[in-house]
């Protein structure tokens, strides 16, 4: 299918990747010029604009780093809500607030067209193995038209409901996820800190009931784990300032909805302020630091 891919970033560009891959026609656009670049290099088609991608696109596919940037690609002053074809499908996989997602989409099915919010887990890893879960809200008809695009680029895929449910579904993905790295981190220099073995101490975890995605398959201590941030001076993955922003959305859907988060209310000062201290570039596992003894 002709495919018109808009964000082509950290998580955009391979899963952009991925559907070149399987063979559909892909046409990218971002306001990096890197970025197209780099897509180019996978074999994706760069558009000079967002009208001009979206020109004779089946799928259209939108990663954004924020609400903000959705609006204003389907809805601003060039948006390109109206110029995206009746016909074809709108997939938004950025992590926003739901209701902005359910005021986009509101939109598009008032102008005749068909959009579901899809937000994804399984990071950097995963949307370059394809192996990304998509957490879909909207009309089962809908996601069911979505699902042989999203398995290109994902294992899993799941409806959590109408539009907005996926990004609901997310941002309570993402708040566990900040509660159980940092409780792992936390962990571990506990142990150093008593003369364990972070590798071993992890491996016994493991295999215990402190066993979690974060010792599985992200693990915070530099060199315990290959191929992850953790050892890589925690470069790429997933950014700390990112992942403010996705508590920032939890702790607003827990306030509309009156629900008590206190360990979400804790770990979103705890990432705020280890943003503060020069890590906001840095991965999310890097909250390792955070506890490290000041004169270490």
């Amino acid at each position: 299918m002709k495919v018109a891919f808009f964000g082509v970033g950290h998580m955009g560009g391979p899963m952009a990747a991925n559907l070149i891959k399987a063979g559909h026609q892909v046409t990218v656009f971002d306001l990096v010029p890197e970025l197209l670049n780099g897509a180019v290099k996978e074999g994706a088609q760069a558009a000079s604009s967002a009208a001009q991608a979206v020109q004779g696109a089946e799928v259209v596919v939108s990663m954004l780093p924020s609400a903000g940037a959705v609006r204003g690609l389907y809805l601003g002053d060039d948006g390109v809500l109206q110029q995206i074809d009746e016909s074809a499908l709108i997939i938004d996989c950025s992590t926003i607030d739901a209701d902005t997602a359910r005021d986009v989409e509101s939109i598009a099915k008032e102008q005749g067209r068909v959009m579901i919010d899809a937000p994804v887990s399984g990071g950097v890893g995963g949307a370059k193995a394809g192996t990304l879960t998509f957490i879909c809200g909207g009309p089962q008809a809908a996601v069911d038209r979505a699902r042989p695009v999203l398995e290109c680029m994902g294992a899993q895929v799941f409806r959590a409901g109408d539009n907005g449910a996926g990004q609901l579904a997310k941002i309570c993905n993402n708040m566990l996820l900040a509660i159980h790295m940092i409780g792992t981190a936390e962990a571990l220099q506990m142990g150093v800190d008593h003369g364990l073995d972070p590798a071993v101490l992890s491996d016994i975890m493991k295999a215990s009931s402190g066993d979690n995605w974060s010792l599985d398959k992200y693990n915070p201590w530099p060199g315990v784990m290959e191929n992850v941030p953790s050892s890589k001076n925690y470069e790429g993955g997933f950014a700390v300032k990112l992942m403010n922003k996705d508590l920032g959305l939890a702790l607003q859907a827990g306030l509309s909805s009156q629900s008590a988060t206190p360990m979400g209310n804790l770990a979103k000062s705890l990432y705020a302020a280890h943003g503060n201290h020069g890590y906001s570039d840095k991965d999310f596992s890097s909250i390792q630091a955070f506890f490290q003894h000041k004169n270490d």
